[in-house]
């Protein structure tokens, strides 16, 4: 009989009970909240030579986990981004274990310390309106691939739907009549509309008609009629993106997938006078804080904001060296 408060019977109900009975998490994070237990286990059968169902929540005291995450960055090569993802997946167990386990309280409060590792944030990339051009021209819409192609890209980049939104879109989430939009479930399972052009409009009529209508088909599906996968989705966007480069070099210096179209509905919509508010809701932001990181790189608007400042005037003066000690102070 299993111990119902030993780790591989804790381990097992947060699972079950906790991920899946309960907050209903998506697909994408039951996925990596497993990986990362599997790796950890590898790590554990490595340094203490135990198989994971003799793992005791002793085992996994915080410097064995700080090792852990060491060895991701130093071994497998993982940056700081998915060093904290994997350190929210054991954040999210504990807190589910100091519920069920007070006994080890001291443990998990040490491993709830661990702190995240801070990383550099990279102004976001996005496409201009020439290269959103260029890459449009370049699928052969005398076929059906090149057509499906195109009002996949044409969707994706006027309403900025994620890559798991777009993909899992059916006929029936899609209304063209007045106040046409399409119908999504994003993350953490909320539900949003977001309205549709009247190019886009005309694509997906010309697609859906098509395709025939019938509202449980996938809207954009592979070519056996399924849905299709993240890496067909991520592969076409890159083969396009190198065609289209041949036509506007610009594009040869970015690195273009199916989020960088999601950037660019954001600045299209930046840029046209759209206020961040509505551009969080538009994009299924849960705060207006992810928003900001669409301003920070959107240089033509500071740009704009500098032309309005007038030019500082002041007086040049001699050069006073600094005191010895803040000179050293600086040198720090």
């Amino acid at each position: 009989m299993k111990n119902a408060t030993g780790f591989p019977t804790l381990l097992e109900t947060f699972f079950t009970k906790r991920l899946i009975a309960q907050r209903r998490v998506s697909p994408h994070t039951l996925v990596s909240y497993r990986d990362t237990f599997r790796l950890l286990f590898l790590f554990a059968q490595k340094q203490l030579a135990k198989a994971p169902s003799t793992l005791a929540m002793e085992d996994l005291n915080a410097p064995f986990l700080g090792a852990f995450l060491d060895n991701l960055e130093s071994v497998r090569a993982n940056g700081p981004r998915t060093r904290n993802l994997r350190l929210t997946a054991l954040r999210s167990f504990f807190r589910y274990a100091a519920l069920e386990t007070p006994q080890h309280s001291a443990l998990i409060q040490r491993v709830l310390a661990i702190p995240n590792k801070r990383q550099t944030r990279p102004l976001v990339g996005f496409l201009t309106r020439l290269e959103m051009d260029a890459l449009l021209a370049v699928p052969d819409r005398s076929k059906w691939l090149g057509r499906r192609d195109y009002t996949l890209l044409m969707t994706t980049l006027q309403t900025g739907l994620r890559l798991a939104e777009i993909t899992s879109i059916r006929q029936g989430d899609v209304h063209l009549a007045n106040g046409a939009h399409v119908r999504c479930e994003g993350k953490g399972r909320k539900e949003r509309c977001t309205p549709l052009t009247k190019p886009t409009v005309v694509a997906l009529k010309t697609w859906i008609r098509e395709q025939g209508a019938e509202a449980t088909n996938v809207l954009f599906p592979s070519s056996r009629g399924g849905r299709l996968s993240a890496d067909a989705v991520q592969y076409m966007v890159a083969k396009y993106a190198k065609a289209a480069a041949k036509k506007c070099p610009s594009i040869t210096r970015k690195r273009i997938s199916p989020h960088v179209l999601r950037h660019t509905t954001a600045m299209e919509l930046l840029q046209g006078g759209v206020d961040k508010t509505l551009i969080a809701l538009w994009l299924g932001h849960e705060s207006t804080e992810t928003t900001q990181i669409y301003l920070d790189a959107n240089l033509r608007m500071k740009e704009e904001a500098l032309s309005r400042v007038a030019p500082i005037k002041t007086k040049l003066g001699r050069y006073q060296p600094d005191d010895d000690l803040l000179s050293f102070l600086k040198s720090l």
